[in-house]
């Protein structure tokens, strides 16, 4: 059934110009193309967020181009990541003193994804070299930027793990193993659940094929996450018209107390 499917989407790719492209180097004069190429599309490039999201899903496919022969003595992988808004965040540890809980240490980072999830065809130690790892961000931990301002502890990892934690329990941040299934060594998918708490922005979809973990081709998307309908227009008042938005406020909280005092009223 996959398979099935795989092969209507590869198909799919050449008549698809603006989801669908074959990955280009900046320079192609200049630098040779690598041997095996990604084609690649999503099934939708834009997410409308409305006051009843609950989440979507996002299928990531595509196929192997290749000009020679595949390899045979290296093995294939596939890793297809999907990255939100970068945003800075600060970490705190909180102590108790004097029987107090108070804020005792903190440490900033600088961007860290709104959301990031990593599906891979195999486990992400055995299919990537952890020099290509360092070099693209592609790892979950790796995804967080460098760190902003001093750093007023001495460790600073139990900081980012406790946000890894914490990203992980609100579903922000996933590791699929397994996610991406590869059909002949030629056509590959992705299934991605996203969550209802997304954050607005523009997602970044990466996908990596590798061989015996060095990195052979990259192709890079994007997909439009967007607030409409009533949820745009109570976000831009909020943001824009912040003074309109608290008398809005205001009026309705006095309209619903004197709503439920009439009827309180009318029940006796």
């Amino acid at each position: 059934m996959i398979r099935a499917t795989l092969l209507s989407l590869a198909l799919a790719l050449t008549s698809l110009p603006a989801m669908a492209q074959e990955a280009t180097t900046p320079d192609a004069t200049a630098t040779k193309a690598p041997p095996e190429q990604i084609v690649a599309g999503l099934s939708r490039d834009n997410i409308g967020i409305t006051t009843s999201f609950d989440g979507s899903q996002i299928l990531i496919y595509g196929a192997v181009k290749r000009e020679a022969p595949e390899p045979t003595d290296e093995k294939l992988a596939v890793i297809v990541t999907l990255e939100g808004p970068l945003g800075p965040v600060t970490i705190r540890k909180k102590s108790r003193e004097f029987g107090i809980w108070v804020n005792t240490a903190s440490v900033g980072v600088a961007a860290a994804p709104s959301y990031y999830a990593v599906a891979t065809s195999g486990p992400i130690e055995e299919i990537l070299d952890p020099r290509v790892d360092t070099q693209q961000r592609i790892s979950i931990p790796l995804a967080m930027r460098a760190f902003s301002g001093p750093i007023e502890v001495e460790d600073s990892k139990p900081f980012t793990e406790a946000l890894l934690r914490i990203r992980e329990r609100q579903g922000l941040y996933e590791m699929e193993t397994g996610g991406v299934h590869i059909v002949d060594n030629t056509l590959f998918r992705a299934d991605f659940e996203l969550p209802a708490n997304l954050t607005e922005g523009d997602y970044k979809t990466r996908i990596f094929l590798l061989r015996d973990g060095k990195l052979v081709d990259q192709y890079q998307s994007a997909i439009e996450v967007r607030k409409i309908g009533l949820e745009r227009w109570l976000y831009t008042l909020a943001h824009q018209k912040a003074a309109l938005y608290g008398l809005l406020s205001l009026a309705l909280a006095v309209f619903a107390g004197w709503a439920a005092a009439a009827i309180f009223r009318f029940v006796r």
